[in-house]
């Protein structure tokens, strides 16, 4: 078992519109963050994990996001999968608790305009 606590995130600020809590465990299979997007994210173009299957889930608030130029509104309660190599933008305001699997590394995310 490994624990996590709220004051051990590590905090990033991922451009104007999102900043991520990182929930980092010595696990390389899973890990969390929770992010906060207030308006788009990335606020061009779209970002695409290389590796990781992404479960999201809405923790609070509204907006869309964009996979593979398909458009899907997501309101607080709903869940979405984005499988490894989907391109993806998020447009709105909520909080969202993104579960990554293998472990989240900013070696395979990547930005595309």
């Amino acid at each position: 078992m490994e624990i996590v606590y709220k004051n051990q995130t590590k905090k990033f600020e991922n451009g104007k519109n999102c900043v991520a809590f990182e929930y980092s465990t010595e696990s390389k299979d899973i890990n969390d963050a929770l992010i906060e997007v207030s308006g788009r994210y990335p606020e061009k173009g779209s970002v695409v994990n290389l590796e990781c299957k992404e479960l999201v889930y809405v923790v609070k608030g509204f907006g869309k996001v964009i996979v593979n130029e398909k458009e899907i509104s997501l309101n607080e309660g709903d869940i979405i999968l984005i499988e490894p190599n989907e391109k993806f933008f998020w447009d709105g305001q909520f909080t969202l608790l993104i579960s990554c699997s293998p472990a989240w590394s900013h070696e395979q995310y990547k930005t595309i305009e």
